[in-house]
């Protein structure tokens, strides 16, 4: 993991990376608890900066969301892109009802 960790961190940035890569990568991390606050960072910090969310999927959401409080790592610009991405939508019939519990239980968890 620190080894994956290290060479993602060095990267100049993370425009390579699909929202897929993004969510799998800081999911498995946080489901195998190991702890990489530079990692959370470099993630949150490109979503954050990243122009427009419509390229991510309800389930990259709910991985990213949960992994962030899962492993501790809250980032409030990171959950506030998400949440005011969330409420534009026109509904939210695109999330899985599990997507949906993941993601809220993230928030609750995460005391955002």
């Amino acid at each position: 993991f620190k080894k994956v960790a290290d060479h993602i961190i060095a990267l100049d940035n993370l425009h390579s990376f699909k929202p897929q890569e993004l969510s799998n990568t800081v999911w498995a991390f946080a489901k195998a608890e190991e702890s990489n606050p530079r990692l959370f960072k470099k993630v949150a910090d490109h979503i954050v900066e990243h122009g427009n969310l419509g390229e991510f999927q309800p389930q990259h959401f709910a991985n990213i969301i949960w992994a962030f409080a899962r492993a501790e790592g809250s980032d409030s610009r990171l959950f506030k892109k998400v949440a005011d991405h969330i409420i534009a939508l026109d509904n939210l019939h695109s999330f899985k009802p599990q997507e949906l519990s993941n993601t809220v239980w993230a928030f609750a968890k995460a005391e955002e």
